[in-house]
Protein backbone atom coordinates (compact mmCIF):
# COMPACT_ATOMS: atom_id res chain seq x y z
CA UNK A 1 0.00 0.00 0.00
CA UNK A 2 1.33 3.36 -1.24
CA UNK A 3 0.57 7.08 0.04
CA UNK A 4 2.01 9.96 -1.03
CA UNK A 5 1.34 13.43 0.14
CA UNK A 6 1.06 16.63 -1.97
CA UNK A 7 0.05 20.29 -1.05
CA UNK A 8 -1.25 22.79 -3.05
CA UNK A 9 -1.59 26.17 -2.52
CA UNK A 10 -3.77 29.40 -3.36
CA UNK A 11 -7.54 30.74 -2.93
CA UNK A 12 -8.60 27.99 -4.64
CA UNK A 13 -6.93 24.78 -3.79
CA UNK A 14 -9.74 23.43 -2.32
CA UNK A 15 -11.73 23.86 -5.12
CA UNK A 16 -9.74 22.63 -7.83
CA UNK A 17 -8.26 19.65 -5.63
CA UNK A 18 -12.56 18.54 -5.00
CA UNK A 19 -13.61 19.04 -8.58
CA UNK A 20 -10.82 16.74 -9.65
CA UNK A 21 -11.37 13.91 -7.24
CA UNK A 22 -14.91 14.27 -8.26
CA UNK A 23 -14.63 14.51 -11.81
CA UNK A 24 -14.08 12.11 -15.01
CA UNK A 25 -10.81 12.21 -14.59
CA UNK A 26 -7.93 13.29 -17.64
CA UNK A 27 -9.35 9.92 -19.71
CA UNK A 28 -12.30 8.84 -17.72
CA UNK A 29 -10.35 7.12 -15.86
CA UNK A 30 -12.81 8.52 -12.58
CA UNK A 31 -15.57 5.78 -12.83
CA UNK A 32 -18.38 6.09 -9.82
CA UNK A 33 -16.64 9.08 -7.49
CA UNK A 34 -18.59 8.74 -3.78
CA UNK A 35 -16.81 10.08 -0.56
CA UNK A 36 -16.70 7.29 1.84
CA UNK A 37 -15.38 8.75 4.98
CA UNK A 38 -15.35 12.67 6.19
CA UNK A 39 -14.44 14.47 9.56
CA UNK A 40 -18.18 14.63 10.64
CA UNK A 41 -19.44 11.31 8.85
CA UNK A 42 -22.39 13.66 7.29
CA UNK A 43 -20.31 15.52 4.54
CA UNK A 44 -22.18 16.37 0.76
CA UNK A 45 -21.26 13.61 -1.17
CA UNK A 46 -21.14 15.29 -4.82
CA UNK A 47 -20.98 11.82 -6.09
CA UNK A 48 -23.80 10.10 -4.81
CA UNK A 49 -26.64 13.32 -4.84
CA UNK A 50 -29.56 11.74 -6.89
CA UNK A 51 -31.89 14.30 -5.15
CA UNK A 52 -29.05 17.38 -5.63
CA UNK A 53 -27.48 19.00 -8.28
CA UNK A 54 -23.88 17.75 -8.50
CA UNK A 55 -21.77 21.40 -8.37
CA UNK A 56 -24.32 22.28 -5.70
CA UNK A 57 -23.36 19.73 -3.50
CA UNK A 58 -19.74 19.70 -4.43
CA UNK A 59 -19.54 23.82 -3.84
CA UNK A 60 -21.10 22.67 -0.18
CA UNK A 61 -18.18 20.48 0.43
CA UNK A 62 -16.06 22.99 -1.07
CA UNK A 63 -16.97 26.08 1.46
CA UNK A 64 -17.43 23.69 4.55
CA UNK A 65 -13.66 22.30 3.94
CA UNK A 66 -12.68 25.62 3.62
CA UNK A 67 -14.68 27.43 6.58
CA UNK A 68 -11.86 27.31 9.16
CA UNK A 69 -9.00 28.46 6.38
CA UNK A 70 -11.22 31.30 5.53
CA UNK A 71 -11.57 32.64 9.07
CA UNK A 72 -7.76 33.07 9.38
CA UNK A 73 -7.77 35.65 5.93
CA UNK A 74 -4.90 36.77 5.43
CA UNK A 75 -3.14 34.47 8.61
CA UNK A 76 -3.56 31.18 6.47
CA UNK A 77 -0.89 29.28 6.06
CA UNK A 78 0.70 29.19 2.26
CA UNK A 79 -0.08 25.49 1.74
CA UNK A 80 -3.77 25.27 2.40
CA UNK A 81 -4.81 21.29 1.17
CA UNK A 82 -3.47 18.07 1.89
CA UNK A 83 -4.04 15.68 -0.48
CA UNK A 84 -2.97 11.90 0.07
CA UNK A 85 -3.60 9.01 -2.87
CA UNK A 86 -3.67 5.88 -0.89
CA UNK A 87 -2.77 2.89 -3.61
CA UNK A 88 -3.30 -1.09 -2.91
CA UNK A 89 -0.51 -3.50 -5.54
CA UNK A 90 -2.33 -5.06 -7.99
CA UNK A 91 -2.72 -8.28 -6.34
CA UNK A 92 -3.88 -7.23 -2.76
CA UNK A 93 -7.71 -8.07 -2.58
CA UNK A 94 -10.58 -5.06 -3.41
CA UNK A 95 -11.31 -3.73 -0.13
CA UNK A 96 -14.88 -2.92 0.90
CA UNK A 97 -15.65 1.21 0.93
CA UNK A 98 -15.87 0.56 5.06
CA UNK A 99 -12.32 -1.34 4.65
CA UNK A 100 -10.79 1.55 2.84
CA UNK A 101 -12.86 4.25 5.31
CA UNK A 102 -10.77 2.52 8.14
CA UNK A 103 -7.47 3.46 6.13
CA UNK A 104 -8.59 6.73 5.59
CA UNK A 105 -9.16 7.34 9.49
CA UNK A 106 -5.70 5.08 9.99
CA UNK A 107 -3.67 7.90 7.59
CA UNK A 108 -5.33 10.95 9.16
CA UNK A 109 -4.30 10.12 12.54
CA UNK A 110 -0.96 9.31 11.58
CA UNK A 111 0.14 12.07 9.91
CA UNK A 112 -1.60 14.43 12.48
CA UNK A 113 -4.21 15.77 10.18
CA UNK A 114 -6.90 14.27 12.63
CA UNK A 115 -5.50 12.68 15.47
CA UNK A 116 -8.23 9.85 17.14
CA UNK A 117 -10.65 11.57 19.50
CA UNK A 118 -9.78 15.39 18.88
CA UNK A 119 -13.05 16.98 17.87
CA UNK A 120 -10.88 20.11 16.80
CA UNK A 121 -9.11 18.53 13.88
CA UNK A 122 -8.85 19.45 10.45
CA UNK A 123 -11.81 19.14 8.22
CA UNK A 124 -10.74 16.17 5.61
CA UNK A 125 -12.74 13.83 3.09
CA UNK A 126 -11.81 10.25 1.31
CA UNK A 127 -13.18 9.83 -2.09
CA UNK A 128 -13.30 6.44 -3.62
CA UNK A 129 -13.39 6.43 -7.78
CA UNK A 130 -11.21 2.70 -8.34
CA UNK A 131 -11.46 -0.47 -7.14
CA UNK A 132 -7.41 0.04 -5.98
CA UNK A 133 -7.35 3.20 -4.60
CA UNK A 134 -8.79 6.21 -2.69
CA UNK A 135 -7.52 9.88 -2.22
CA UNK A 136 -7.45 12.03 1.04
CA UNK A 137 -8.11 15.44 0.94
CA UNK A 138 -7.88 18.14 4.13
CA UNK A 139 -7.51 21.53 4.92
CA UNK A 140 -4.36 22.62 6.92
CA UNK A 141 -6.12 24.74 9.26
CA UNK A 142 -7.67 22.80 12.36
CA UNK A 143 -11.34 23.94 13.54
CA UNK A 144 -9.86 25.59 16.37
CA UNK A 145 -8.17 27.63 14.32
CA UNK A 146 -4.90 26.72 15.31
CA UNK A 147 -2.11 24.67 12.50
CA UNK A 148 -2.30 20.88 12.52
CA UNK A 149 0.88 19.03 14.06
CA UNK A 150 2.26 16.87 11.14
CA UNK A 151 5.90 16.64 11.46
CA UNK A 152 7.23 14.23 9.50
CA UNK A 153 4.00 13.04 8.23
CA UNK A 154 5.17 11.22 5.36
CA UNK A 155 7.09 8.99 7.18
CA UNK A 156 4.40 8.37 9.51
CA UNK A 157 1.61 7.87 7.17
CA UNK A 158 4.17 5.14 5.92
CA UNK A 159 4.63 3.41 8.91
CA UNK A 160 0.93 3.13 8.85
CA UNK A 161 0.52 1.81 5.71
CA UNK A 162 3.03 -1.19 6.57
CA UNK A 163 1.01 -2.11 9.64
CA UNK A 164 -2.30 -1.53 7.25
CA UNK A 165 -1.14 -4.31 5.24
CA UNK A 166 -0.13 -6.30 8.13
CA UNK A 167 -3.80 -6.26 9.45
CA UNK A 168 -5.38 -6.42 6.29
CA UNK A 169 -3.11 -9.45 4.31
CA UNK A 170 -1.87 -6.92 2.13
CA UNK A 171 1.39 -7.23 -0.30
CA UNK A 172 4.10 -6.41 2.41
CA UNK A 173 6.24 -3.41 0.92
CA UNK A 174 9.73 -2.27 1.99
CA UNK A 175 10.24 0.55 4.16
CA UNK A 176 12.22 3.06 2.37
CA UNK A 177 14.83 5.78 3.32
CA UNK A 178 13.53 8.68 0.94
CA UNK A 179 16.14 7.73 -1.91
CA UNK A 180 13.93 5.88 -4.50
CA UNK A 181 12.84 7.15 -7.21
CA UNK A 182 9.44 8.57 -8.01
CA UNK A 183 6.64 6.74 -9.24
CA UNK A 184 4.60 7.33 -11.73
CA UNK A 185 0.79 8.71 -10.78
CA UNK A 186 -2.36 7.68 -12.14
CA UNK A 187 -2.57 10.03 -14.32
CA UNK A 188 0.19 9.78 -15.75
CA UNK A 189 0.10 6.05 -16.10
CA UNK A 190 -3.22 6.62 -18.09
CA UNK A 191 -1.79 8.98 -20.48
CA UNK A 192 0.81 6.79 -21.09
CA UNK A 193 -2.24 4.25 -21.89
CA UNK A 194 -3.78 6.83 -24.18
CA UNK A 195 -0.51 8.12 -25.89
CA UNK A 196 0.34 4.15 -27.21
CA UNK A 197 3.02 4.07 -24.69
CA UNK A 198 4.48 1.14 -23.18
CA UNK A 199 5.45 2.95 -20.01
CA UNK A 200 4.61 6.39 -18.10
CA UNK A 201 6.52 9.15 -19.66
CA UNK A 202 8.62 9.77 -16.20
CA UNK A 203 10.09 6.17 -16.60
CA UNK A 204 10.79 6.78 -19.99
CA UNK A 205 12.77 9.31 -19.55
CA UNK A 206 14.54 8.42 -16.14
CA UNK A 207 16.13 5.65 -18.53
CA UNK A 208 17.09 7.58 -20.84
CA UNK A 209 18.86 10.47 -18.80
CA UNK A 210 20.56 7.28 -16.83
CA UNK A 211 22.04 5.75 -20.25
CA UNK A 212 23.10 9.06 -21.29
CA UNK A 213 24.88 9.76 -18.49
CA UNK A 214 26.43 6.31 -18.32
CA UNK A 215 27.58 6.86 -21.49
CA UNK A 216 28.67 10.62 -21.93
CA UNK A 217 32.48 11.66 -21.37
CA UNK A 218 31.73 15.17 -20.85
CA UNK A 219 28.43 17.44 -20.32
CA UNK A 220 28.59 18.72 -24.03
CA UNK A 221 28.25 14.61 -24.97
CA UNK A 222 25.49 13.78 -22.22
CA UNK A 223 23.37 16.96 -23.92
CA UNK A 224 24.17 15.28 -27.96
CA UNK A 225 23.13 11.64 -26.34
CA UNK A 226 20.11 12.82 -24.92
CA UNK A 227 19.10 14.42 -28.07
CA UNK A 228 20.04 11.54 -29.99
CA UNK A 229 17.04 9.36 -28.56
CA UNK A 230 14.34 12.24 -28.52
CA UNK A 231 14.69 13.94 -25.22
CA UNK A 232 13.61 18.00 -25.24
CA UNK A 233 16.30 19.80 -22.81
CA UNK A 234 15.44 22.70 -21.04
CA UNK A 235 18.11 24.28 -18.69
CA UNK A 236 17.60 26.67 -15.93
CA UNK A 237 20.36 29.52 -16.39
CA UNK A 238 21.42 31.37 -13.32
CA UNK A 239 21.90 35.07 -13.44
CA UNK A 240 25.37 34.78 -14.84
CA UNK A 241 24.14 32.26 -17.51
CA UNK A 242 25.53 28.92 -16.36
CA UNK A 243 23.46 26.02 -16.17
CA UNK A 244 21.81 25.32 -13.13
CA UNK A 245 19.59 22.30 -13.40
CA UNK A 246 17.64 21.10 -16.26
CA UNK A 247 14.27 19.69 -17.13
CA UNK A 248 13.73 17.12 -19.95
CA UNK A 249 10.49 16.53 -21.71
CA UNK A 250 9.29 13.74 -24.61
CA UNK A 251 8.09 15.04 -27.67
CA UNK A 252 4.53 14.01 -27.86
CA UNK A 253 3.81 14.28 -24.45
CA UNK A 254 1.88 17.81 -24.09
CA UNK A 255 -0.33 19.84 -21.44
CA UNK A 256 -3.64 20.74 -22.52
CA UNK A 257 -2.33 24.04 -23.94
CA UNK A 258 0.02 21.77 -26.10
CA UNK A 259 3.03 22.44 -24.65
CA UNK A 260 6.06 19.83 -23.46
CA UNK A 261 5.68 18.23 -20.06
CA UNK A 262 9.13 18.94 -18.67
CA UNK A 263 10.70 16.82 -15.63
CA UNK A 264 13.25 18.33 -13.45
CA UNK A 265 15.71 15.73 -13.22
CA UNK A 266 15.99 15.67 -9.44
CA UNK A 267 12.17 14.58 -9.44
CA UNK A 268 13.19 11.46 -11.71
CA UNK A 269 15.70 10.21 -9.34
CA UNK A 270 17.87 11.94 -6.87
CA UNK A 271 21.08 11.43 -8.27
CA UNK A 272 20.10 12.75 -12.25
CA UNK A 273 20.01 16.76 -10.65
CA UNK A 274 22.09 18.67 -12.81
CA UNK A 275 24.90 19.30 -10.27
CA UNK A 276 24.88 15.36 -9.36
CA UNK A 277 24.91 14.79 -13.39
CA UNK A 278 27.55 16.97 -13.82
CA UNK A 279 29.65 15.09 -10.42
CA UNK A 280 29.16 11.72 -11.87
CA UNK A 281 30.61 12.96 -15.60
CA UNK A 282 33.70 13.76 -13.99
CA UNK A 283 34.50 9.86 -13.38
CA UNK A 284 34.33 9.46 -16.91
CA UNK A 285 35.50 12.31 -18.42
CA UNK A 286 38.84 12.23 -20.77
CA UNK A 287 41.43 13.10 -17.68
CA UNK A 288 44.68 11.42 -17.92
CA UNK A 289 44.62 8.04 -15.77
CA UNK A 290 46.68 5.06 -15.28
CA UNK A 291 44.91 3.08 -17.40
CA UNK A 292 46.88 0.44 -19.67
CA UNK A 293 44.98 0.07 -23.51
CA UNK A 294 43.34 -3.33 -24.07
CA UNK A 295 40.25 -5.33 -24.24
CA UNK A 296 37.31 -3.30 -22.83
CA UNK A 297 35.40 -6.55 -22.11
CA UNK A 298 38.37 -7.49 -19.74
CA UNK A 299 38.94 -4.58 -18.31
CA UNK A 300 35.64 -3.99 -17.32
CA UNK A 301 35.14 -7.57 -16.17
CA UNK A 302 38.66 -6.58 -14.09
CA UNK A 303 36.80 -3.56 -12.51
CA UNK A 304 33.54 -5.35 -11.69
CA UNK A 305 35.70 -8.18 -10.12
CA UNK A 306 36.97 -5.78 -7.32
CA UNK A 307 33.41 -4.44 -6.65
CA UNK A 308 32.99 -6.85 -3.98
CA UNK A 309 36.55 -6.39 -1.77
CA UNK A 310 35.47 -2.40 -1.75
CA UNK A 311 31.95 -3.24 -0.56
CA UNK A 312 33.29 -5.67 2.34
CA UNK A 313 36.50 -3.86 3.16
CA UNK A 314 36.35 -0.14 2.01
CA UNK A 315 34.43 2.54 3.34
CA UNK A 316 30.56 3.59 2.83
CA UNK A 317 30.99 5.92 1.09
CA UNK A 318 33.41 3.95 -1.49
CA UNK A 319 30.91 1.11 -1.51
CA UNK A 320 28.71 3.49 -2.29
CA UNK A 321 30.06 4.86 -5.52
CA UNK A 322 30.93 1.25 -6.52
CA UNK A 323 26.93 0.48 -6.33
CA UNK A 324 26.68 3.83 -8.63
CA UNK A 325 29.08 2.64 -11.16
CA UNK A 326 27.84 -1.09 -11.14
CA UNK A 327 24.24 0.47 -11.83
CA UNK A 328 25.70 2.37 -14.70
CA UNK A 329 27.13 -0.93 -15.73
CA UNK A 330 23.83 -2.22 -15.96
CA UNK A 331 22.15 0.83 -17.61
CA UNK A 332 24.58 -0.01 -21.22
CA UNK A 333 25.29 -3.43 -21.26
CA UNK A 334 21.25 -4.13 -22.84
CA UNK A 335 22.21 -1.62 -25.81
CA UNK A 336 25.32 -4.08 -27.32
CA UNK A 337 24.31 -7.46 -25.66
CA UNK A 338 22.81 -10.12 -28.19
CA UNK A 339 19.03 -10.14 -28.97
CA UNK A 340 18.53 -12.81 -26.42
CA UNK A 341 19.37 -11.58 -23.23
CA UNK A 342 18.47 -7.88 -24.01
CA UNK A 343 15.30 -8.17 -22.09
CA UNK A 344 16.68 -9.80 -19.04
CA UNK A 345 19.30 -7.00 -18.89
CA UNK A 346 16.78 -4.37 -19.61
CA UNK A 347 14.58 -5.82 -16.70
CA UNK A 348 17.76 -6.28 -14.31
CA UNK A 349 19.30 -2.84 -15.00
CA UNK A 350 15.62 -1.00 -14.06
CA UNK A 351 15.21 -3.19 -10.80
CA UNK A 352 18.90 -2.44 -9.82
CA UNK A 353 18.18 1.38 -10.05
CA UNK A 354 16.67 1.65 -6.54
CA UNK A 355 20.01 -0.39 -5.07
CA UNK A 356 22.76 2.35 -6.41
CA UNK A 357 21.32 5.26 -3.81
CA UNK A 358 21.15 5.47 -0.36
CA UNK A 359 21.55 7.77 2.52
CA UNK A 360 25.08 7.38 2.24
CA UNK A 361 26.78 10.06 0.02
CA UNK A 362 28.65 8.15 -2.96
CA UNK A 363 32.49 8.80 -3.14
CA UNK A 364 32.96 7.98 -7.06
CA UNK A 365 36.92 8.24 -7.28
CA UNK A 366 37.57 4.40 -7.64
CA UNK A 367 34.80 3.84 -10.23
CA UNK A 368 36.57 5.84 -13.16
CA UNK A 369 38.18 2.53 -14.56
CA UNK A 370 35.07 0.53 -14.48
CA UNK A 371 32.82 3.37 -15.75
CA UNK A 372 35.53 4.20 -18.52
CA UNK A 373 35.35 0.77 -19.70
CA UNK A 374 32.19 0.33 -20.21
CA UNK A 375 31.29 3.61 -21.81
CA UNK A 376 34.46 1.73 -24.25
CA UNK A 377 32.21 -0.89 -24.83
CA UNK A 378 29.31 1.28 -25.43
CA UNK A 379 30.99 2.72 -28.04
CA UNK A 380 33.85 1.16 -29.51
CA UNK A 381 32.27 -2.42 -29.89
CA UNK A 382 34.95 -4.23 -29.22
CA UNK A 383 34.51 -7.86 -30.80
CA UNK A 384 32.89 -10.42 -28.95
CA UNK A 385 32.66 -13.10 -31.41
CA UNK A 386 31.83 -16.08 -29.28
CA UNK A 387 30.14 -14.23 -26.35
CA UNK A 388 32.66 -15.14 -23.89
CA UNK A 389 33.42 -11.07 -23.37
CA UNK A 390 29.99 -10.48 -21.99
CA UNK A 391 29.84 -14.06 -20.45
CA UNK A 392 32.92 -13.37 -18.31
CA UNK A 393 31.83 -9.89 -17.19
CA UNK A 394 28.12 -11.02 -16.22
CA UNK A 395 29.95 -13.52 -14.22
CA UNK A 396 31.50 -11.15 -12.36
CA UNK A 397 28.20 -8.40 -12.13
CA UNK A 398 26.31 -11.56 -10.59
CA UNK A 399 28.92 -11.73 -8.37
CA UNK A 400 28.94 -8.16 -7.51
CA UNK A 401 24.99 -7.78 -7.25
CA UNK A 402 24.91 -10.49 -4.54
CA UNK A 403 27.35 -9.03 -2.74
CA UNK A 404 25.39 -5.51 -2.58
CA UNK A 405 22.50 -7.52 -1.98
CA UNK A 406 24.24 -8.35 1.21
CA UNK A 407 26.12 -4.79 1.50
CA UNK A 408 22.34 -3.66 1.47
CA UNK A 409 21.17 -6.17 4.11
CA UNK A 410 23.86 -5.37 6.64
CA UNK A 411 22.94 -1.37 6.80
CA UNK A 412 19.14 -2.51 7.15
CA UNK A 413 18.49 -0.93 3.53
CA UNK A 414 15.15 -2.73 2.82
CA UNK A 415 14.37 -1.62 -0.43
CA UNK A 416 17.48 -1.31 -2.01
CA UNK A 417 18.42 -4.98 -0.52
CA UNK A 418 14.97 -6.12 -2.09
CA UNK A 419 15.93 -4.75 -5.83
CA UNK A 420 19.30 -6.53 -5.84
CA UNK A 421 17.24 -9.51 -5.27
CA UNK A 422 15.03 -8.78 -8.04
CA UNK A 423 18.05 -7.84 -10.36
CA UNK A 424 19.89 -10.85 -9.33
CA UNK A 425 16.88 -13.05 -10.76
CA UNK A 426 17.10 -11.20 -14.72
CA UNK A 427 20.73 -11.78 -14.39
CA UNK A 428 21.33 -15.29 -13.70
CA UNK A 429 18.39 -15.87 -16.57
CA UNK A 430 20.50 -13.73 -19.35
CA UNK A 431 23.67 -15.56 -18.02
CA UNK A 432 22.66 -19.02 -18.45
CA UNK A 433 21.75 -18.13 -22.05
CA UNK A 434 25.19 -16.52 -22.93
CA UNK A 435 27.38 -18.88 -20.80
CA UNK A 436 26.00 -22.25 -21.88
CA UNK A 437 27.14 -21.75 -25.76
CA UNK A 438 30.40 -20.30 -25.16
CA UNK A 439 31.28 -23.10 -22.23
CA UNK A 440 29.97 -25.75 -24.76
CA UNK A 441 32.30 -24.44 -27.48
CA UNK A 442 35.15 -24.82 -25.13
CA UNK A 443 34.47 -28.52 -23.54
CA UNK A 444 34.41 -29.31 -27.72
CA UNK A 445 37.55 -28.09 -27.86
CA UNK A 446 39.01 -30.29 -24.42
CA UNK A 447 42.98 -31.02 -24.89
CA UNK A 448 44.44 -34.63 -24.16
CA UNK A 449 43.61 -36.96 -21.52
CA UNK A 450 47.24 -36.71 -20.31
CA UNK A 451 47.10 -33.09 -20.25
CA UNK A 452 44.10 -32.86 -18.51
CA UNK A 453 45.46 -35.01 -15.95
CA UNK A 454 48.31 -32.97 -15.29
CA UNK A 455 45.68 -29.84 -14.41
CA UNK A 456 43.78 -32.16 -12.36
CA UNK A 457 47.06 -33.04 -10.18
CA UNK A 458 47.78 -29.50 -10.26
CA UNK A 459 44.43 -28.46 -9.05
CA UNK A 460 44.78 -31.12 -5.81
CA UNK A 461 47.90 -29.82 -4.89
CA UNK A 462 47.14 -25.70 -4.91
CA UNK A 463 43.58 -26.13 -3.44
CA UNK A 464 42.46 -29.32 -2.69
CA UNK A 465 39.62 -28.30 -0.36
CA UNK A 466 37.84 -27.37 -4.14
CA UNK A 467 39.47 -29.51 -6.24
CA UNK A 468 36.52 -32.31 -5.85
CA UNK A 469 34.08 -29.56 -6.98
CA UNK A 470 36.00 -28.34 -9.79
CA UNK A 471 36.60 -31.62 -11.38
CA UNK A 472 32.86 -32.56 -10.51
CA UNK A 473 31.65 -29.11 -12.27
CA UNK A 474 30.07 -29.48 -15.53
CA UNK A 475 32.55 -26.84 -16.83
CA UNK A 476 35.71 -28.55 -16.02
CA UNK A 477 36.37 -29.49 -19.61
CA UNK A 478 35.58 -25.58 -20.35
CA UNK A 479 38.40 -25.11 -17.94
CA UNK A 480 40.96 -27.44 -19.40
CA UNK A 481 40.54 -25.80 -22.44
CA UNK A 482 41.49 -22.20 -21.61
CA UNK A 483 44.57 -23.79 -19.30
CA UNK A 484 45.86 -25.32 -22.58
CA UNK A 485 45.28 -22.46 -24.96
CA UNK A 486 47.14 -20.36 -21.91
CA UNK A 487 49.66 -22.78 -22.61
CA UNK A 488 49.81 -22.63 -26.33
CA UNK A 489 50.09 -18.52 -25.95
CA UNK A 490 53.53 -18.42 -24.15
CA UNK A 491 52.43 -19.06 -20.53
CA UNK A 492 52.72 -21.56 -17.97
CA UNK A 493 49.37 -23.41 -16.80
CA UNK A 494 50.21 -23.59 -13.39
CA UNK A 495 50.93 -20.12 -13.08
CA UNK A 496 47.99 -18.87 -14.51
CA UNK A 497 46.14 -21.57 -12.36
CA UNK A 498 47.65 -20.03 -9.38
CA UNK A 499 46.66 -16.66 -10.21
CA UNK A 500 43.32 -17.17 -11.11
CA UNK A 501 43.11 -19.19 -7.68
CA UNK A 502 44.56 -16.59 -5.75
CA UNK A 503 41.98 -13.52 -7.21
CA UNK A 504 39.42 -14.73 -4.91
CA UNK A 505 37.76 -17.26 -2.53
CA UNK A 506 35.51 -19.69 -4.42
CA UNK A 507 33.71 -20.18 -1.21
CA UNK A 508 30.40 -18.16 -2.66
CA UNK A 509 31.01 -19.94 -6.35
CA UNK A 510 27.82 -21.62 -7.62
CA UNK A 511 30.10 -23.37 -10.46
CA UNK A 512 34.32 -22.98 -9.29
CA UNK A 513 34.93 -24.72 -12.50
CA UNK A 514 33.20 -21.53 -14.58
CA UNK A 515 34.70 -18.86 -12.70
CA UNK A 516 38.24 -20.17 -12.65
CA UNK A 517 37.32 -20.35 -16.72
CA UNK A 518 36.32 -16.79 -17.07
CA UNK A 519 38.96 -15.64 -14.47
CA UNK A 520 42.41 -18.03 -16.77
CA UNK A 521 40.38 -16.36 -20.28
CA UNK A 522 41.25 -13.31 -19.33
CA UNK A 523 44.69 -14.03 -17.97
CA UNK A 524 45.56 -16.22 -20.99
CA UNK A 525 44.94 -13.57 -23.55
CA UNK A 526 47.48 -11.26 -21.89
CA UNK A 527 50.98 -10.99 -23.28
CA UNK A 528 52.87 -13.96 -22.00
CA UNK A 529 55.98 -13.05 -20.28
CA UNK A 530 59.37 -14.04 -21.14
CA UNK A 531 61.40 -16.95 -19.25
CA UNK A 532 63.08 -14.65 -16.72
CA UNK A 533 59.63 -12.72 -15.92
CA UNK A 534 57.78 -16.21 -15.60
CA UNK A 535 60.94 -17.89 -13.26
CA UNK A 536 60.64 -14.71 -10.69
CA UNK A 537 57.04 -14.60 -10.78
CA UNK A 538 57.08 -18.38 -10.02
CA UNK A 539 59.69 -17.63 -7.05
CA UNK A 540 57.93 -14.60 -5.76
CA UNK A 541 54.46 -17.40 -5.33
CA UNK A 542 56.17 -20.21 -4.00
CA UNK A 543 58.02 -17.53 -1.71
CA UNK A 544 54.80 -17.18 -0.14
CA UNK A 545 52.68 -18.12 2.27
CA UNK A 546 49.47 -18.65 1.10
CA UNK A 547 48.62 -18.20 -2.97
CA UNK A 548 46.33 -14.86 -2.42
CA UNK A 549 47.77 -12.99 0.65
CA UNK A 550 51.38 -11.83 1.07
CA UNK A 551 53.60 -12.30 4.03
CA UNK A 552 53.15 -8.62 4.88
CA UNK A 553 50.06 -8.41 4.74
CA UNK A 554 47.57 -9.82 7.87
CA UNK A 555 45.19 -11.90 6.71
CA UNK A 556 41.43 -9.99 6.63
CA UNK A 557 39.08 -11.00 9.37
CA UNK A 558 36.35 -13.57 7.90
CA UNK A 559 33.39 -11.47 6.91
CA UNK A 560 29.45 -12.86 6.80
CA UNK A 561 29.27 -15.38 3.71
CA UNK A 562 26.89 -13.41 1.01
CA UNK A 563 24.04 -15.15 -0.81
CA UNK A 564 25.22 -17.22 -3.29
CA UNK A 565 25.41 -16.07 -6.61
CA UNK A 566 24.39 -17.48 -9.99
Amino acid sequence: MIPKIILSSGPTATRRTIGYLFGKGSANEHIDPHLIASWNSFAPDPGRSPHRDPKDAMAQLVAQLDQPVRMLGDQAPKDTVWHCPVRAAPEDPILSDAQWADVARRMVAAAGIAPDGDEEACRWVAVRHAEDHIHIAATLVRQDGRRPERGYDQRAVQREARQIEVDYGLRRLKPGDGTGAKRPTSKEHFKAKRLGQDAATRDVLRLRVRRAVAAASDEAEFFTLLEATGVTVRLKLGPSGEALGCNFALPGDTNDKGEPVFYAGSTLAPDLSLPKIRKTLATTSPEPVTVRPGDPWHQATAATDRIPHHLTHSDDQTAQGQLAALGATLDLLPINAPAAVKAQLEQAAAAFERATRSRITADLDSTRVLRRSVRAIWRDRPSDSDGAGIAMLLDTVLTAVAFAKHWHRTHQHAQQEAAAEQALIHLQIAYARVAEPVLTGLAQRAPSPQMKRRFAHHLQQAVPEHAERVLNDPAWEALTTVLAEAEAAGHSATTVLDQALGQRTLDDAHSPARTLTWRIRRLGERHASGPRAQAARFRSTTQRPTASAPASTPTPAPQPPPPRRR
